[in-house]
């Protein structure tokens, strides 16, 4: 075997591994490690090239740019842990149930708004669907459509800033983090919109999956209903638009006053003071809290350095070369490898999660873009637009698992009428799916859903540029730029 043959085996037994199930940082590490002593073994690099390994790992783990991780991490995990949830539900709910779908809206709306400020899908979609699924069953909505929409908004918590996926993108693609989250605003709010009209739709062509809830129904409407969404709806925005409005990451914001780290710092000090508002903060809020943060945060080193251990002997091998040469030849340019690159992530998004793919994969796609002149913004956008559908796809969707676990133990206390079946969940995360699906072709052929909120990039035009010469430093006016030179060259006399 040759070295140029050894970078194609050495992927096909990452994809293998992957799909073992063993936990992936371990198996990227021993692959990483038996591939490379087997390099060595052959002659392909010397032993020395190993041992960059230790301060390649440590070079990683310095990022600055990772401790946002566990800061945006904890924020969620507090916000989703004080009854935010369900007050907002609860009030949007009363305020959208007499439409058709309105409790499908409510659900959408408060989806996207959690997801500006947690940042979990697990936690997400089991608080939803703790308060909603009784709540839509008890009015008679198709099953699967409930179960489809409560799985699909908990989902856009990984687009809508200040998503950790975001962060992880970007210290992947080198790009800004306040840019990312600029470019992520125009397909997130996008993917609300294409929900909503997908229930619209569906109260049209077929009322009865989405009745209105009776007006009887309602325990609060006026003035009274209007102050329970504001007082949701009002600390939720302060806090997005300080964390993010202080990292540049919202339109029209153009001057970062925090990094990312600082910024997820302050959100985390900002989600104690809505649980502290809520009543909800105590020794076991912040006890499980930062008991979830730690666990997330270990799994995306372990992820780190499992995969910096892999990179690192396919670069040795010209890995790298090998993959370039592959995607910079398909048909199409830059259509084409966009294409190519998002029919691969979907289908290996059936079998890991974001971190896994933007950890082990994005390193290798990455310079590829760049050469073909892809903007790494738009790039990385796509990429978690691509991304949340590992979420939501049977058979292996972390989502449907979490709605899975929450209606049998809703139905086992009584909160349920029927127990929800497997064919319902699966059955209906397919159109959510697809709506997913759509806004990635939108934004592949459309890039101005992403570059439309970012700073426009000045241009200069060569042409147009004009150099005058000084004409006060005793110099004449009439004298030619040859004659000031050679005045600068003569000795003072």
């Amino acid at each position: 075997m040759t070295m140029e043959n050894f970078a194609p085996v050495m992927f096909a037994g990452l994809i293998v591994i992957m799909l073992i199930g063993f936990p992936v940082a371990f198996s990227l590490s021993a692959l990483g490690l038996l591939c490379g002593f087997y390099a060595i073994y052959m002659g392909w690099f010397p032993p020395e090239f190993m041992s960059a390994l230790p301060l390649n790992v440590f070079g990683i783990l310095s990022n600055e740019l990772l401790l946002a991780i566990p800061f945006f991490t904890l924020m969620g995990a507090i916000l989703e842990k004080c009854g935010l949830a369900e007050d907002m539900l609860d009030s949007m709910g009363q305020l959208f149930g007499p439409v058709r779908g309105g409790l499908g809206y409510s659900v959408i709306i408060v989806g996207f708004i959690l997801g500006a400020i947690t940042g979990t899908v697990a936690g997400q979609v089991i608080a939803m669907a703790m308060i909603s699924l009784p709540v839509m069953m008890r009015y008679g909505y198709n099953m699967r459509y409930a179960t489809g929409v409560l799985a699909a908004s908990g989902t856009i918590t990984q687009l809508v800033p200040p998503s950790l996926v975001l962060v992880v993108l970007a210290d992947q693609l080198g790009a800004s983090v306040g840019d990312m989250y600029k470019g992520a605003w125009g397909p997130s709010i996008l993917q609300v919109l294409l929900f909503a009209f997908y229930t619209f739709l569906l109260s049209r062509i077929k009322p009865g999956h989405v009745p209105g809830v009776p007006k009887e129904a309602r325990t609060l409407s006026g003035v009274k209903l209007w102050a329970k969404c504001l007082r949701g709806i009002i600390p939720s925005a302060i806090l997005i638009f300080a964390v993010l409005g202080s990292m540049g990451g919202l339109p029209g914001i153009n001057t970062a006053v925090c990094t990312p780290t600082e910024a997820g710092a302050m959100g985390a000090v900002g989600a104690l003071i809505l649980a502290a508002i809520h009543r909800r903060l105590d020794w076991e809020l912040i006890k499980g809290a930062m008991t979830g943060t730690m666990r997330i945060t270990a799994m995306v080193v372990f992820i780190l350095i499992g995969s910096r251990v892999f990179s690192l002997v396919f670069q040795g091998v010209e890995g790298g070369k090998w993959i370039e040469h592959m995607l910079s030849d398909l048909p199409g340019g830059q259509i084409g490898f966009l294409l190519a690159v998002n029919i691969f992530i979907f289908f290996l998004a059936f079998f890991l999660d974001f971190f896994e793919i933007a950890f082990i994969i994005l390193p290798l796609l990455g310079p590829v873009a760049d050469k073909l002149g892809i903007n790494m913004v738009w790039f990385g956008v796509l990429l978690c637009v691509n991304m949340q559908t590992s979420f939501m796809h049977p058979p292996f969707g972390f989502a449907l698992f979490y709605l899975r676990g929450i209606s049998d133990t809703l139905f086992k206390n009584g909160a349920l009428p029927r127990k929800v079946l497997s064919s319902d969940i699966y059955l209906g995360s397919i159109p959510w799916v697809i709506l997913q699906l759509m806004l990635v072709v939108i934004v592949i052929f459309f890039p101005q859903t992403v570059t439309v909120f970012l700073d426009k990039e000045k241009k200069i035009d060569i042409d147009k540029v004009t150099i005058e010469a000084p004409t006060d430093a005793g110099y004449g006016k009439d004298r030619s730029i040859d004659d000031l030179f050679q005045s600068v060259g003569e000795p003072k006399k």
